[in-house]
């Protein structure tokens, strides 16, 4: 008896020498730049920067092998956090947030069959592709939601998701659409992982005008699908003074380095499918400087500026939606733009 535990006291004598050597040896050393590095790094390991965590991007930047501007949740101000400690420049950070590419919600379109499934979007998805009159559109059951490690989504009314019931009774009703607070959102691409429907992308946070809509179907089949849903009529097009917009395979599409998020193409969309993030925007005014030359008049995309020539015009508050394009056409400086106290997205 006393020799096995002398044996087994021996042994796990020896084993913990072992270890210990083991651990001396094996073990990662931190470098007091990549502690550094940790130290500033929000932690929230989203890998929206394409490393493996926070943990991964400190190991690539102290060996110089990242660049300072990839965490879209520290933004600027990490960056040149991270800068300084590197000594290196900080390069501007375009600031991104998530987009529902989709409008179509309960009241837009209707369910195809009933479905009884599990209660989330990817099982849903597998049935034939939901049960969603659309398509290509949102199921609604918050996969996103779930997902999202800043509470920067939300569904709206009627959308809380619900569990999964046999019972036919307890089928949860199809919920309205996720509604992302962009003050939340990090850009972290989570919910843009996970949505099986590839309607949830990642847009510049300044992109104010979006469309909302991903149906690629005719004319026919997407109005019997959704009342909101881009036709691909060409109205947008064909009215954007900055070239900005183009119709490919039935639907429009932005290029935001172009778009000067006037507003236009959201009033002439007869569907509704263009999406503007501002609820209000400023109105033009001309002043008493006007020399009626008339040149307001003729880029007014909808007629709210009258007056006869020569004389001083006046802005027709009601039609008038914001666009600005008065203001950059007035040579005098006569218009200013007012009343919202600048753009407002509440």
């Amino acid at each position: 008896m006393l020799k096995a535990l002398i044996s087994l006291g021996g042994l796990g004598a020896l084993l913990s020498v072992i270890l210990a050597i083991a651990y001396a040896k094996l073990a990662v050393h931190i470098s007091k730049r990549q502690k550094q590095i940790m130290d500033v790094l929000p932690g929230s390991n989203c890998g929206a920067c394409s490393f493996p965590g926070c943990e991964g991007y400190a190991t690539s930047l102290a060996k110089g092998e990242a660049e300072v501007g990839l965490c879209p949740v520290g933004g600027a101000e990490l960056a040149e956090q991270l800068a300084q400690i590197l000594g290196v420049e900080a390069k501007a950070l375009e600031p991104k947030v998530a987009v529902l590419k989709c409008s179509g919600s309960k009241s837009n379109t209707h369910e195809k069959f009933n479905y009884r499934g599990i209660q989330n979007c990817i099982a849903a998805n597998l049935v034939n592709e939901g049960p969603n009159s659309c398509r290509y559109g949102c199921l609604g059951f918050g996969d996103c939601v779930e997902v999202c490690p800043f509470d920067a989504i939300k569904l709206g009314e009627n959308g809380s998701p619900r569990p999964f019931h046999s019972d036919e009774s307890e089928r949860a009703p199809r919920s309205n659409l996720p509604i992302i607070d962009d003050k939340k959102c990090t850009g972290c691409g989570k919910c843009v992982e996970i949505c099986p429907k590839n309607i949830l992308v990642l847009f510049p946070k300044a992109q104010k005008i979006y469309v909302g809509c991903s149906s690629f179907d005719n004319i026919k089949a997407t109005k019997g699908a959704c009342k909101t849903g881009c036709i691909g009529c060409g109205l947008c097009e064909k009215n954007c003074p900055y070239e900005a917009i183009e119709i490919k395979d039935n639907l429009a599409y932005i290029n935001f380095e172009r778009c000067q998020n006037c507003g236009i193409c959201v009033h002439k969309c007869p569907t509704g499918a263009i999406i503007d993030k501002l609820k209000a925007r400023p109105k033009a005014m001309i002043g008493s400087n006007c020399t009626g030359c008339e040149e307001c008049k003729k880029v007014c995309p909808t007629k709210a500026i009258e007056g006869e020539t020569g004389e001083q015009h006046r802005v027709i508050l009601d039609k008038c939606i914001g666009c600005a394009l008065c203001y950059k056409v007035c040579k005098p400086k006569a218009i200013t733009m007012a009343f919202s106290l600048g753009y407002s997205e509440e």
